[in-house]
């Protein structure tokens, strides 16, 4: 007789592999377990239960049911948290310097652009809260620009000589010789004397130089590699030539007009309105090509849009001396009389004028920063001014020949054109004031200077004379490190593209040029004030002002009206009480300043006549 195996028995066992746990591998960052047998796997410890020791039992007998609210665990304080652990690397090593790397309050407050010394304005709450957000991003901007200092490898070059050698008598055959081939390769002359003089201009990224002759023609190439993207001859007279944002597009002032042309040669735009012009200026930043006439205008020609923003009259007959002040984007001219007016296209008058000589002003230049100004006149003096305010001369120097063009380095070197000669002045570093006493290079040429301008992020002086073009080395005249973001010179047209996109989504409105940039970020208090006055006569009435006092109504019974109108007295009463309490608080103070004033006055004198006129 069959029988039916029970449950449990008569079962084939199951295999061992699959009874088993399959345990964990271990990693080899993860900590070491201590293994509970010999010859276990060394892999992740096991979760043990935690022994809990038995609590306070309740009784039996006791009267408090389950489901009460009344809690029978006594109370235990919380255990200090401990301090948290150094998180481990994947290779098992902690960081020996955890947290952001310190940067140095000197360099952060470099980058600051938050005066912490005025308190923030009293204001609502809300806004008060949003200024304090705005100040902890600036302070934490600062920080990081501070910290990314590091990465800054490259330093300024600079020249010295032996012990008491003079750096103004070595020429730049020996300092050809005295740097790598690379740098060598920088100097260079471009013997065009049939076509001189010259003006040259380098592109923003100083990639690329573009220079017009007095006879016509005009070329554009980089002058690193060597390459000539373009050379064209247009048949008139240039007597200036500007890159605009980038190295596809430069302006040149003709005869008659300005024109407009690609990297290729092709004559793109033929601007009528803009005629007789003798100086250019291109604002980046704004996309605003400035141009100064022998007609004594100032127009401003909004590159993005081809329409003219500005167009102003300076009074001063023929403009022929013009510069940019890169920090605030404020035009220079330099005019007949000896002054030097500053130019908005938001004003139609002058912002300020300088006395700058006794003669006419033939050069004007203004470094980088910003801060200082530097003009020649016909009275053969050479002055550097201050800008941040005072507008007082710094320094000044008497010239044999006199200067007639100038220009600043972005470390802040001054180099000056005395017919053939070109001379260089140098500082302590970037925004230092050159000393005029000694020049830092001398350097002869083979024809009368014409124009003047430092390379871009190279240590490389161009200038254009009536011989051709010559590129001059010159230690410490370039910044070594440069944004990538902003001017990168080895970006390709990819990147190029991109950033002029974004280069005009950013793009500053010229009614904001102004003298101090930063004056754009503080309210305006009289402008507001008045606004709030023609706001008032035009509504007859102040729509921000405080609505008289209505109290709410109580329960059923109480808001009766005898009730109504003694709240109402005591919000009048309470209020008019502030008020006189203010009042006589300012009355206080005015007796102790009188009080303060007269024992100032000296005991002894007589007393006057004009006394009583006195407050």
């Amino acid at each position: 007789m069959e029988t039916v195996p029970r449950p449990g028995r008569d079962v084939p066992p199951k295999n061992d592999k699959l009874q088993a746990k399959r345990k964990k591998p271990r990693r080899y960052w993860e900590e070491e377990a201590t293994p509970t047998a010999a010859g276990a796997s060394p892999g992740p410890p096991l979760t043990k239960r935690k022994n809990r020791e038995p609590g306070p039992q309740r009784p039996k007998n006791s009267g408090i049911s389950k489901n009460s609210r009344i809690s029978m665990k006594p109370h235990v304080p919380r255990r200090a948290r401990e301090p948290r652990r150094p998180e481990r690397s994947l290779s098992g090593a902690q960081d020996p310097f955890p947290g952001p790397a310190p940067a140095p309050v000197e360099v952060a407050r470099k980058f600051r652009r938050i005066d912490k010394s005025k308190k923030l304005p009293y204001s609502k709450s809300k806004t008060r809260s949003k200024l304090e957000v705005a100040e902890a991003q600036e302070e934490e901007a600062s920080v990081r620009a501070a910290r990314s200092e590091l990465l800054l490898a490259e330093e300024p070059g600079f020249l010295e000589g032996e012990d008491g050698e003079d750096t103004a008598k070595i020429r730049q055959a020996d300092i050809v010789e005295a740097v790598d081939i690379a740098s060598a390769a920088k100097h260079f002359d471009l013997n065009l004397r049939q076509f001189g003089p010259y003006r040259l201009n380098y592109s923003r990224t100083g990639r690329h130089l573009a220079f017009g002759g007095r006879r016509g023609h005009v070329a554009a190439l980089n002058w690193v590699t060597k390459k000539l993207m373009c050379e064209i001859n247009v048949m008139e007279a240039v007597r200036d030539i500007q890159f605009l944002h980038s190295e596809a597009l430069f302006a040149v002032a003709q005869n008659r007009w300005l024109y407009i042309y690609d990297n290729q040669g092709i004559e793109l735009h033929c601007i009528r309105r803009c005629d007789r012009v003798t100086r250019l200026e291109f604002l980046p930043f704004h996309f605003l090509l400035a141009t100064a006439s022998e007609t004594g205008f100032l127009t401003y020609l909004d590159v993005s849009v081809g329409k003219i923003v500005a167009a102003l009259n300076a009074h001063a007959g023929r403009l022929s001396v013009m510069a940019q002040n890169p920090y605030n984007a404020i035009i220079h001219l330099g005019q007949s009389n000896g002054t030097v007016s500053l130019w908005s296209p938001a004003m139609k008058e002058p912002l300020a004028k300088i006395l700058c000589h006794r003669g006419g002003v033939r050069a004007v230049a203004v470094d980088s920063t910003g801060m200082y100004m530097a003009t020649s006149g016909l009275d053969h003096q050479l002055k550097i001014f201050d800008l941040r305010g005072t507008f007082q001369p710094l320094s000044a120097r008497t010239l044999p020949q006199g200067a007639g063009h100038l220009a600043f380095s972005q470390r802040g070197l001054l180099v000056a054109g005395m017919g053939d000669v070109v001379n260089i002045w140098a500082g302590q570093g970037k925004a230092s004031l050159p000393s005029l006493e000694q020049p830092y290079l001398t350097h002869r040429l083979s024809g009368h200077v014409h124009g003047l301008q430092f390379c871009p992020f190279e240590d490389v002086l161009g200038v254009g004379h009536s011989g051709g073009i010559t590129s001059m080395l010159v230690p410490g005249a370039g910044e070594p490190n440069f944004d990538g973001l902003e001017n990168n010179p080895y970006r390709s047209r990819k990147q190029r593209q991109e950033w002029e996109v974004k280069a005009l989504l950013e793009k500053v409105p010229a009614e904001l040029i102004c003298l101090d940039p930063r004056a754009l970020a503080e309210v305006d208090v009289i402008s507001l004030e008045q606004e709030k006055k023609e706001k008032i006569e035009r509504l007859g009435y102040d729509p921000e002002a405080k609505a008289p006092f209505q109290p709410k109504p109580k329960q059923k019974g109480r808001s009766s009206t005898a009730s109504l109108v003694k709240r109402k007295r005591k919000v009048m009463d309470k209020e008019h009480r502030d008020k006189v309490r203010q009042s006589l608080e300012q009355q206080q103070q005015q007796q102790q300043q009188q009080q303060t004033q007269e024992k100032a006055k000296p005991t002894g004198a007589r007393p006057s006549v004009l006394d009583r006129f006195a407050r």
